[in-house]
């Protein structure tokens, strides 16, 4: 009977304790769920060595920082103490020794691009320096992490103007941000890549389209030059929207240089031309009188006229017969370029005859008429 008795005994405490485990394995399955590789994870340091960091991680088990990871993350390690709340990255579960091997510089990067997540999320914008430059945009630097900004997405006034699309004219301009601090957001993150991308204007191409809404075509407003490059200039109508006047649209007469018409902080009255993807085109010679409709009241076809050369170019001789308007002298009539530059003379007054006069279209064709120059 005692025999009997202590077999149940045995028994029902060998249930009981199978009921103690059943009841912990359900209640740490609700209170938290066991980490996998990749989690981030936090617990308190609670032992150091040359080579090795422990840290408690309840109800899990212990977590241990060593071989690569200690090295990778030493200069980090060198400001732990005992007792320190730290976080790292589950790289192994259950080593050979039972503990959950972490890494604390991959929950560092992980941390940062959580950060530059929250970052595009809140549009947050960050004063940083340029730190290189190539031909197709800006390097920064944030938080460790080398990111580009393109330079399409930069503001007007940094924006690399060269009328040739040069691209070793590009980075000479780019090269002339580097050191120099830019309020950049970031607008893209993609951390298996380890790419940033960012943006100089990001926050205010919402509000351009707004500012633009404004404008209409034919709209003559005052402005201020911000901008002279070889093809025209930029003009700003305000805060955040500047425009183009290209050459073309400088004056009535031929503009061989920009910069000999303007300046920097010009003040300029100009009219909107076109409004198209986001971007304004300018005219200034619009707003003065048009020289072919006078020109259209004094000449015709056959007239003979004086006219001064202004310009050569791959089809002949460019002949101004009066401010603004001008015709071409083919190369045709005499062979080859050699023999019209042997005839005409750059700046030389000569005598025409009108052969193609249509003023509504400002085209005119000369014919050299050879009565010798002034």
């Amino acid at each position: 009977m005692k025999e009997k008795d202590t077999k149940e005994e045995v028994q029902d405490e060998e249930g009981v304790e199978a009921k103690k485990d059943s009841v912990m394995t359900a209640f740490l399955s609700k209170s938290a769920t066991p980490p996998s590789v990749d989690d981030l994870v936090e617990g308190v340091v609670i032992g150091i060595d040359k080579s090795t960091v422990y840290i408690d991680l309840p109800p899990f088990g212990t977590g241990i920082i060593y071989g690569r990871e200690f090295l990778n993350a030493r200069d980090i390690i060198k400001k732990i103490n005992l007792g320190d709340s730290v976080a790292g990255k589950v790289v192994a579960l259950d080593n050979a020794e039972g503990y959950i091997e972490i890494s604390l510089k991959e929950a560092r990067q992980a941390l940062i691009w959580g950060e530059a997540e929250d970052a595009i999320r809140d549009k947050k914008v960050f004063e940083l320096p340029v730190t290189d430059a190539n031909k197709g945009g800006l390097i920064i630097v944030w938080q460790g992490i080398q990111g580009f900004l393109p330079a399409s997405q930069l503001k007007p006034e940094h924006y690399p103007r060269v009328g040739d699309g040069d691209k070793d004219k590009i980075l000479d301009e780019l090269r002339k941000l580097v050191g120099q601090k830019i309020s950049v957001s970031i607008i893209g993150a993609v951390p298996k890549e380890g790419k940033l991308i960012f943006s100089e204007k990001d926050g205010e191409s919402k509000d351009k389209g707004a500012i633009i809404d404004k404008y209409t075509l034919g709209d003559e407003v005052p402005g201020e030059v911000t901008g002279i490059v070889d093809f025209g200039v930029f003009v700003k109508l305000e805060e955040g929207l500047e425009g183009l006047v290209h050459i073309s649209e400088m004056d009535w007469a031929l503009v061989e240089n920009p910069r000999s018409m303007y300046k920097v902080s010009d003040k300029v009255k100009v009219k909107i031309i076109e409004i198209k993807d986001g971007k304004v085109s300018l005219s200034i010679k619009a707003l003065k009188p048009n020289p072919w409709v006078e020109a259209a009241k004094k000449y015709k076809k056959d007239d003979e006229v004086k006219g001064v050369i202004i310009k050569f170019n791959k089809h002949g001789a460019l002949a101004s017969i009066e401010e603004g308007v001008a015709g071409l002298v083919h190369i045709s009539e005499f062979g080859s370029e050699d023999k019209l530059r042997e005839k005409l003379e750059l700046g030389k007054t000569y005598d025409f005859k009108i052969t193609l006069f249509d003023p509504k279209e400002q085209k005119m064709a000369l014919s050299f008429v050879e009565k010798g120059k002034e």
